[in-house]
């Protein structure tokens, strides 16, 4: 029987976590305070997490939170009275942005309930230039092949914010910093063997990761299939509430709709082909609370396991979901993919940028590779992406 690794925490200075939960989460307190103007009871409150959260131990919801059994159920229990540093490097960093928005009183009535403290940064980012320039790139789309559109709207969805390298289709083909391949892992050919154009069209759940300038290829690569009949019908899990600081949420799927429709050429075709598959049915958006755990899949719920089992083909977008989908560990590199996916229920492909240590499904010639290149770089820089499919 294969051995379990250890769970990842941050508990050593220095590393990728420690930094996250020492430095990264008092910075995005600091960008919260810059981008919404709360009161001073808020501000407090935030004055209050920020020493908790750099100085302090886990301390559980307030009696009259919403959802205090639930986190309890999740860790709270177990967790309090420990550092921030001494519990799972997952937990942690989704506890933070639970009592961040605690704090900015998201979920308690008043004027900020419901305000996204985030949402300033998803607009800036959706309405920037350069979303203009990957939104026009669409219209080189058409010449191509049906095969060369396949390849390049699953380039963009899989390298989000770098989605204008997704629409070259040399881009896969170039070389990362240290002279590496740019995707360590390509299991492309299997993902398209499971969506088959035909009268039993497949029916495909996407997991979203951010909003924004990588909410907006996701959605392309769903009107895409839908339109080319790969897929009869598409379910996409975002947030039930803002998370992990971009990540998607109802609001951010409208407001991407929107910058689709109001865009011209294909961008527009697009936009508005999305927007009749939402009204008719072929699209559906789902928000289950358990897209907000701090817990691997393999702890899902009966309901939501019983809707991806339901799925042809469940594709999990970004970095998170991997994390959640092979369990935050220090796996070796060379962990087969299949191996620490076998419980997730039906086929399940992931989508993800290289953002944070945990890898599995690597060949050892692949890992020698990049190591002897990059050191361990290669894991957190964003330059190296993957597709890994287990049917």
């Amino acid at each position: 029987m294969r051995a379990i690794p250890a769970v990842i925490l941050g508990d050593e200075p220095g590393s990728f976590p420690h930094r996250v939960l020492t430095e990264r989460h008092p910075a995005i307190i600091r960008q919260v305070r810059e981008a919404v103007p709360y009161g001073p009871e808020h501000q407090d409150a935030l004055d209050v997490l920020l020493d908790n959260c750099t100085k302090g131990v886990i301390e559980p919801l307030p009696h009259d939170a919403h959802d205090r059994d639930r986190w309890r159920e999740w860790g709270t229990t177990a967790y309090a009275g420990r550092p921030w540093t001494d519990v799972p490097w997952l937990w942690a960093e989704s506890y933070f942005y639970r009592r961040l928005l605690g704090a900015v009183g998201y979920f308690t009535p008043g004027p900020w309930q419901g305000i996204d403290p985030f949402r300033p940064a998803k607009l800036a980012e959706l309405n920037s230039a350069e979303t203009d320039q990957e939104l026009a790139a669409l219209d080189d789309l058409a010449p191509l092949s049906p095969d060369e559109q396949d390849r390049a709207l699953l380039h963009g969805s899989l390298w989000g914010n770098r989605a204008d390298l997704g629409f070259r289709l040399s881009a896969a083909d170039g070389t990362a910093p240290g002279g590496t391949p740019p995707l360590v892992a390509d299991d492309s050919a299997a993902l398209w063997s499971l969506l088959t154009p035909g009268p039993a069209a497949p029916l495909l759940c996407l997991i979203a990761d951010n909003a924004g300038r990588e909410l907006i290829p996701d959605l392309l690569l769903i009107a895409h299939l839908l339109t080319g009949g790969r897929v009869r019908r598409a379910v996409l899990h975002v947030k039930p509430y803002p998370y992990f600081v971009s990540d998607a949420t109802p609001a951010d799927v409208l407001d991407a709709l929107h910058r689709l429709r109001s865009a011209q050429g294909a961008a527009r075709t697009y936009g508005e082909t999305l927007w009749a598959a939402l009204t008719d049915g072929r699209l559906t958006i789902r928000a289950h609370p358990f897209s907000c755990a701090p817990l691997p899949y393999e702890r899902m719920p009966t309901d939501f396991r019983d809707e991806l089992t339901a799925a042809t083909l469940t594709v999990l977008k970004g970095d998170l979901n991997y994390r959640r989908l092979v369990g935050d560990r220090r796996w070796p590199p060379t962990t087969p993919f299949a191996d620490v996916t076998a419980g997730f229920p039906g086929p399940v492909a992931a989508l993800r940028t290289l953002k944070s240590e945990v890898i599995t499904g690597l060949d050892a010639g692949t890992e020698a590779a990049l190591t002897a290149a990059e050191d361990q770089r290669w894991r957190t820089g964003g330059t190296h992406a993957l597709i890994q499919v287990r049917r």
